[in-house]
């Protein structure tokens, strides 16, 4: 059981890779009992090079160890409708087409959710997610995607997050994962009732993008 406290922060541009074998490697450690050395190599590369690309539209969140060890992280982006998100890529889904007809403001994408195998902070879990949901819970008409592993999504679901399932599941990083998408009614009851655990004032700052969308 690992106890030390953890604290949370926006992680710096220079840490990517190590976001990416974090999430990795959590994944694998979380889902398969032998690693399999080759192919977390191959894909702690793929999401790397991933999140490279998303970094001036993204910001991610971390919590860290006394160590400066990553215990858990998060990252949100705002699609520019240029680059092709990990659900169109995966899936083959289109989030426009998704929504159809209905009015819109903003599209975002959840995702690089992990955290580290053995953490008992029944609070990091929330943290993680009001960091991410903050900017779509600004408008009423925004929406969010993401590729939620089937047992996180049945953990939204108990905790009042409300997602639709646009697509069929796949294998990937070891687990059964989903295509969700979130609508702003769908977060804001959690967003409210939770959003009092970020109390870190130049944290909550960071968590709004401004005009021209830089990773700060």
């Amino acid at each position: 059981m690992i106890l030390s406290k953890n604290y949370l922060e926006k992680l710096a541009i220079k840490e990517v890779y190590n976001l990416s074998k974090f999430v990795v490697e959590e994944n694998f450690n979380h889902h398969i009992e032998k690693d399999d050395f080759k192919s977390i190599k191959k894909y702690i590369l793929s999401v790397y090079k991933e999140e490279v690309q998303y970094v001036p539209n993204s910001k991610i969140f971390v919590s860290k160890d006394d160590l400066g060890k990553i215990t858990g992280s998060i990252r949100v982006l705002k699609w520019n409708y240029i680059d092709k998100l990990p659900i169109q890529r995966l899936f083959g889904i289109n989030p426009l087409l998704n929504i159809e007809d209905r009015c819109f403001n903003e599209i975002w994408h959840i995702g690089r959710f992990a955290i580290k195998k053995g953490i008992k902070d029944s609070n990091l879990f929330k943290k993680l997610m009001i960091c991410a949901i903050s900017p779509i819970c600004s408008h009423t008409e925004n929406f969010a995607f993401a590729e939620c592993d089937s047992k996180l999504l049945r953990v939204l679901s108990l905790l009042g997050i409300k997602a639709k399932v646009v697509g069929k599941s796949i294998n990937y990083l070891g687990s059964e994962t989903i295509p969700v998408c979130f609508s702003y009614t769908g977060l804001i009851g959690f967003y409210e009732e939770n959003k009092h655990l970020i109390t870190n004032q130049e944290l909550l700052e960071k968590i709004t993008f401004n005009e021209n969308y830089t990773f700060v």
